[in-house]
């Protein structure tokens, strides 16, 4: 678990957009052997989370949204050393944003965490046509896909994106997350039959150890 003065210290540093600042503090856990999965959870996660609050509340611009995602995007490479050394299990997971989806750091950290559990994560990216993502799932075969949402409004995008991907592949595995959900259409995502709602990387991470 992640202190509370850093936490705070890192997310007066992010909102400032320091960058060398949220480096060195990212660093600094990294150097302690921090898991990865709290690092996302109780530090990248819980921010991006309080910064989109932030914004929908007239608190900081748009701009100040943008910086601090970009920030925490690249701070993500920062794991990569420790996020391949699991022994790989041949099991793929292809993971993407909804189309209109722009914010693409929840379902990076999503790709990151199928790489720790030894799995393939085929980030895909952010606004990806319906049509690229069910060639590219006919090319990889993966074992699970994954589809993630920010923005509540972009919902029917989504919507049309499961209903591509359960009639050309029907009993492939579909998880949907993204911030976007908590503020509503879990009741929705929950009609499609073999889509599961993920709520948490730490759901998704007990879902993964039980495959």
């Amino acid at each position: 678990m992640i202190e509370e003065r850093l936490y705070q210290d890192y997310l007066k540093a992010l909102l400032a957009g320091k960058r060398s600042q949220c480096r060195d503090m990212v660093q600094r856990l990294l150097d302690t052997n921090i898991e990865l999965r709290t690092l996302f959870t109780d530090l990248f996660q819980r921010t991006l989370y309080e910064v989109g609050e932030l914004w929908e509340n007239n608190r900081i611009t748009v701009a100040n949204e943008h910086l601090a995602t970009s920030i925490t995007e690249s701070l993500l490479n920062l794991a990569y050393p420790a996020l391949f050394a699991a022994d790989r299990s041949g099991k793929k997971a292809v993971i993407s944003c909804s189309a209109n989806e722009f914010h693409q750091v929840g379902g990076k950290m999503v790709a990151d965490i199928f790489e720790l559990n030894g799995w393939e994560g085929h980030f895909l990216g952010a606004n990806l046509p319906h049509d690229e993502l069910s060639r590219f799932i006919q090319d990889v075969q993966p074992d699970v896909v994954g589809l993630s949402l920010s923005i509540i409004a972009n919902l029917d995008n989504l919507k049309r994106g499961i209903e591509v991907v359960r009639t050309n592949f029907p009993k492939l595995d579909l998880l949907i997350g993204g911030q976007a959900f908590r503020w509503g259409g879990i009741d929705v995502i929950k009609s499609y039959p073999g889509t599961e709602y993920i709520s948490s990387l730490d759901k998704l991470e007990k879902l993964i150890k039980g495959k």
